[in-house]
């Protein structure tokens, strides 16, 4: 049980990243908001601010370099951000939930090498899971990874993979035993580095949900080294991508109630000037 002193604590220490997230965001994100979103334009200078405020390490471990924050201090920053912009909640999200899979799932040495890299945001990336042909049904995907020596070959596609284009790095779901019953079993995901047979064959075009980058992944007898396997087994990818999805269930959830805030705050400002029929 949580005692008051440790409560009142945690609430003010919250208090002051908000603040702090407010701040930034009248200062240097509101400004520029319209211009990007309109253009759909990469935010480049205000993702290099995120760095610096330490969002990409926002739910990583203290001991690897990261902020450490629980699940409510991060709906919290979510929500604040949202209300502004939610791009840039998605941005984080698809991320973080990257360094999940390796945080939950990876091997001590994967954690040691990758997550002080992802906290930092000096490696940034995603989660690439979705197919043209399957997305809710995870089971059903194609991409092939077939063990070669001390690497794994890879083969597919991948598609409307967040910061597919601007990420370097990602949480790559593949088959890795297409016979295995249940088929759960013979799914595997690897920590995915671009390189050679790694191509990004085109940016997708959306309506909405502008400056963020979602893009095709193409996948051509790309290698990849064998200890790059999270957890370092075979059978395990299912699990580790339920694992990072909840905290991106959690996002989903915050950037809802930080645009509905938004909304709502913005039809009061409004009604409170809006004249009709000469009377306001």
């Amino acid at each position: 049980m949580v005692d008051q002193t440790t409560a009142a604590a945690a609430d003010t220490e919250d208090g002051e990243i908000l603040a702090t997230i407010d701040k930034w965001l009248a200062r240097d994100v509101r400004p520029h908001v319209l211009k990007l979103d309109h253009a759909d334009e990469y935010p480049h200078e205000i993702v290099a601010q995120m760095k610096e405020l330490g969002l990409f390490g926002a739910t990583i471990p203290v001991e690897y370099g990261g902020l450490g924050l629980n699940a409510t201090t991060y709906a919290k920053i979510v929500e604040t951000i949202a209300q502004t912009w939610m791009s840039l909640s998605g941005i984080i999200n698809s991320h973080l939930i990257m360094s999940a899979c390796v945080a939950r799932q990876g091997t001590p040495e994967q954690k040691a090498y990758y997550l002080p890299k992802f906290a930092t945001g000096d490696l940034r990336g995603g989660l690439a899971l979705t197919e043209p042909d399957a997305g809710t049904d995870l089971q059903g995907i194609r991409t092939r990874a077939r063990r070669d020596g001390d690497h794994y070959i890879v083969n597919g596609t991948k598609t409307w993979i967040t910061n597919g284009i601007e990420g370097s790095c990602f949480a790559l779901l593949v088959k890795t035993d297409p016979e295995a019953n249940p088929r759960h079993k013979g799914m595997s995901m690897f920590i995915a580095e671009k390189g050679p047979g790694f191509t990004v064959s085109k940016k997708l075009e959306k309506l909405g949900y502008k400056g963020i980058d979602s893009a095709e992944l193409v996948f051509e007898d790309y290698r990849i080294p064998a200890d790059r396997l999270i957890g370092g087994v075979e059978g395990q990818g299912m699990q580790a991508a339920l694992g990072g999805l909840e905290l991106g269930r959690i996002n989903i959830a915050a950037r809802g109630c930080g645009l509905a805030a938004a909304s709502l705050n913005d039809s009061v400002r409004y009604a409170q000037i809006r004249k009709t029929f000469g009377k306001p």
